[in-house]
Order: structure tokens, then sequence, then C-alpha cells
């Protein structure tokens, strides 16, 4: 009779996976399609099969093929960074409040902004210039609390999180200083980068973002197995032949990695990488094998769905994608 039970719920667990990844795999194209169609010029969906067919040079096809397509992936490829990125990171901390910006990264990539754009750096290689420092940066603290946080060749995870905050403050008043020391002028181009923006129309950068994207996600899905042992604890996860010290350095590595160059291309938008991975793992469980392809697709559609709302809401004029993130996140 138990084992019979036991069958059942793992049963009926098996269909509430699969109706919910199908259900996410409809939510990201109906999102997709609706992105595509709005706008301050909207677009009747029928119109986009023809739009994605023929490439015409009315003003109607240059808007879809050179603003409306690249934002989608970019949105997509940012949002699924951001939600993955999280939920390794929660993962390894076994921290629900942990997300990708808890841990100085995306102050780091600020703050590299922030200098670039005081000093009159943000024209020196183009478009490439700010990106360039926001990575640079963001790697510079990746680098940072990795190190300070060793201790004896292994990695504490607690000082690694209290590092991570630190320079988070730290990142947040050097930049509050340089803004207010700047011109006016400067003042708002910080402004506006630290609010996040998918207004990014450079084919290579969205195809570097796109692509790291898709490669991290495989890579990730490497250390299911660690994941779920971290789950026990790191001394039981030892017990069960995992090399936690190890396994730690990686993912963190490659979170950070995954957060610092969609903070280099997009901005500071938030609160994806923290509600996306607790929404998703309400719904399914503690098994990353599910839990990192569902949050990979959730976080894609929630950005998409945010970056509608930013674009849509106070038409023509248009919201910074992080103020939609974050009125969303915070009431979810």
């Amino acid at each position: 009779m138990k084992n019979a039970i036991q069958g059942l719920t793992i049963t009926a667990f098996r269909h509430r996976t699969v109706l919910t990844f199908v259900a996410l795999i409809i939510m990201l194209i109906t999102t997709s399609i609706w992105s595509l169609c709005m706008g301050e010029m909207a677009l009747p969906v029928k119109q986009l099969c023809y739009l994605i067919f023929n490439h015409n040079n009315d003003i109607t096809s240059v808007i879809f093929r050179q603003i409306r397509v690249p934002r989608l992936i970019l949105g997509l490829a940012a949002g699924a960074s951001l939600s993955l990125a999280g939920m390794l990171l929660q993962g390894i901390f076994q921290n629900p409040l942990i997300e990708p910006y808890t841990m100085g990264i995306s102050g780091g990539a600020a703050f590299g902004v922030a200098i670039a754009i005081t000093l009159g750096l943000n024209h020196l290689l183009g478009i490439y210039t700010l990106p360039l420092c926001g990575f640079g940066f963001a790697l510079l603290t990746i680098f940072i609390v990795y190190h300070l946080s060793l201790k004896n060749g292994k990695v504490r995870t607690k000082n690694m999180l209290l590092i991570g905050v630190m320079l988070s403050f730290v990142s947040s008043s050097a930049i509050m200083f340089l803004m207010a020391t700047t011109t006016s002028e400067n003042l708002q181009s910080i402004i506006f980068w630290i609010m996040g923006s998918l207004d990014e129309t450079s084919a290579p950068l969205i195809a570097l973002l796109t692509t790291t994207s898709l490669v991290m996600a495989a890579l990730a899905h490497l250390f299911v197995t660690p994941l779920n042992a971290l789950r026990l604890g790191e001394d039981k996860a030892r017990h069960l032949g995992i090399n936690a010290n190890m396994y730690i350095k990686l993912i963190f590595i490659l979170a950070s990695a995954l957060t610092g160059i969609t903070v280099a291309v997009t901005g500071v938008i938030g609160f994806v990488g923290l509600v996306i991975p607790h929404i998703i793992r309400s719904l399914l469980g503690n098994d990353y094998k599910i839990l990192l392809s569902a949050s990979y697709l959730a976080g894609a559609t929630f950005m998409v769905f945010c970056d509608a709302i930013a674009r849509t809401i106070i038409s023509p004029n248009e919201l910074p994608i992080g103020v939609i993130t974050g009125m969303i996140g915070g009431t979810v």
C-alpha cells in the first residue's frame, strides 16, 4: 500500500513537472509574440510572418528587424542568464535571499562604468567601451570576493557572502561620490545605465551574450549532482564523495561570469535572479535537474514581459526595465 501511494505521488509530480514546462514554453512563445507586436508602432500578429520572411526597406520592416527582434533576443538571453545565475548561487549558498547582485558583481560593474563615464572614456572604443569597463570591473570584483573568502585553501561561503555584500556597499558609495562630483551630463548617463536597459542594438554584443548564455546553461547542467548534494550541507556532500570545495569554486565562477557579462551589456536589472528561482523552486521542488532548465525559461519570459510593459505603459516614452522588474519582483 505504501509503495502504491509513493508511486502515485511520483507520477503526480512528474505530470505536474511536465505541465509546468509546457506552460513555461507556451508563456515564453506568447510573451515573445506580444513583445514583437507591442510598442509605439503596434504590429498586428498576422503581419509578423510576413515581416519575418520578407526583407523590405519600409519603416515597418526596419523597426521589426533592427529594433524589435534584437531587443527580444537580448531580453531572452539576459533574463535567462540572470535567473540561472541566481539559481546556481542560491544552490551553493543554500540561501533563498541570494541573488547575483548580492555578491557585489553588479556594483563592481556599475562602478567601472561610472569611472569610464566620469573620465570621458565612454567614446574611446565606441559602443564597446562601457560593456568592457563594466565586465572588467565585474571580473575584478569576482577575483576579490573569491580570494578574500579563501581560508586554508578552502572557500568559506559565509565569508564570501559577507565580502560580496561589503563590496556592494563600497561600490555604491563610490558611485554616489562620482555622481556628486561629475557634470550633469555624466550624471544622467550614469543613472540611465544603472537603471538597466535592453536598448542595445549592437549585433556582436547581443550575439556574445546569447552565445554565452546558452553555453553557460549547458555547462550548468554538468553540476546537477553536486548541487543536489550541497542541499544537504557541505559536510554531508563530502561524505557522499562530492568535492564540495572544488564544485563551489566552479559554480561560483560560472554564475559570476554569467552575471558579469549580462550586467556589462544591459546594465543593472534587479530582482530577476532573486524572484524567479524562488517561484520555480516553490512549484517544482528542489531537484536541480529540473530547476535549472525551468528557471532559464522562466527568467527569459519574465524579462521579455517586463520589457514589453516598460515600453508601453507610458508610451511614447519608455521606462527603464529595472523599474518594472523591481515593482513586479517586490510585490511577488
